[in-house]
């Protein structure tokens, strides 16, 4: 019997057995990891960071889960400005950036506190108050398994939208394994979003040092419940469950008429806020949505896993919710999290 569980390695804590789970520590592990994966004449195993955009199927996983745990950065001169910084896929997010700003380096600040690996980010092009990973991605490494061999992926041929990538539509042939974004040693970039500038006590344009703006994202994220806490009743979570609804110039004005946040992404669609919606659908901070299941006490559109809980459980609440705020509203919700493992 398996010892692990996809439990055991997600933040939802959901998520049956997994039948061989192999730990990437060093860069040179990912390369045996392939050739045990050859050997056995599988296909390209489950790769997982910190499990913390997923939902893992109660079934579990029969095939090899890979755990991206490599870790350091790497940092060479481009030119009097510009750091180039490598990073292993395994590094979490947040400490990147905590480190950027130590360094004064610019250009990813405002993703303070997601939670997440490196490796992870490119894949949802991880973004927040108006800056993302698209923005100073240079180019990453990674494995490519339909051609078996280590590719190099300038950013533009990683196809990064608003929450999209070519590694999010083609699930199973990439693994990245590094990351190198481009920093300046500079104030941080023009302040876009209305509540980070209150945050910061400036207007919207300024350019606060680096690490102000650090500092002011966490806290702001902290106020509004965004920071994953391992140990708070909130614990078992996978952050936003919808994305921000792409929406018709029609459906735009009718529901900002109504109080609903819209803004225009940076691929310039007009999106709506998830959480309001299913505020308007008659959902709220710590509502029972399903056994086991509620939103988060501290936002709607964080659902959060409590004893009694299934995967299958959790994914009909998110179903359901959708359904709900269809049918009062108009306006389609696209899951944010990645299901993962065997779905019967």
């Amino acid at each position: 019997m398996p010892s692990t569980t996809l439990a055991s390695l997600t933040t939802l804590r959901l998520g049956g057995p997994a039948s061989d789970v192999l730990q990437v520590a060093d860069p040179d592990d990912w390369f045996e990891l392939v050739r045990t994966i050859g050997d056995r004449q599988e296909g390209a195993p489950l790769t997982l960071g910190h499990g913390s955009n997923v939902i893992a199927s109660d079934t579990g996983h029969e095939g090899t889960v890979a755990v991206m745990n490599t870790r350091g950065i790497t940092v060479k001169r481009v030119d009097d400005d510009t750091a180039a910084a490598t990073v292993q896929a395994g590094h979490p997010l947040a400490d990147l950036v905590q480190w950027a700003a130590a360094e004064h380096l610019a250009g990813i600040e405002c993703l303070a506190g997601i939670p997440g690996t490196v490796g992870a980010a490119p894949v949802q092009n991880a973004g927040a108050y108006g800056q993302q990973v698209s923005d100073a991605l240079d180019h990453l490494t990674a494995w490519d398994w339909d051609m078996g061999r280590l590719r190099t992926l300038p950013a533009q041929a990683c196809r990064l939208r608003h929450r999209d990538s070519r590694f999010k539509n083609d699930p199973g042939r990439w693994t990245i394994l590094t990351a190198t974004f481009h920093l300046t040693r500079s104030p941080a970039a023009p302040i876009t979003y209305q509540p980070l500038a209150d945050e910061l006590g400036v207007h919207v344009g300024a350019r606060p040092p680096v690490a102000e703006v650090t500092a002011a994202v966490v806290a702001n994220r902290h106020r509004r419940g965004l920071l994953l806490n391992p140990h708070g009743p909130d614990a078992r979570q996978a952050g936003s469950v919808f994305l921000n609804p792409p929406v018709t110039a029609a459906q735009a004005a009718r529901w900002s008429a109504a109080g609903c946040p819209v803004h225009t992404d940076s691929d310039g669609q007009l999106r709506a806020s998830a959480g309001w919606l299913l505020e308007h659908a008659g959902y709220h901070p710590g509502r029972q949505v399903a056994a086991g299941i509620r939103c988060s006490d501290q936002r709607t559109l964080t659902l959060t896993a409590h004893e009694g809980a299934t995967a299958v459980g959790f994914a009909q609440a998110l179903d359901h919710l959708a359904q709900q705020v269809e049918a009062k509203t108009g306006v389609t919700l696209h899951l944010e999290p990645v299901q993962v493992g065997t779905w019967l």
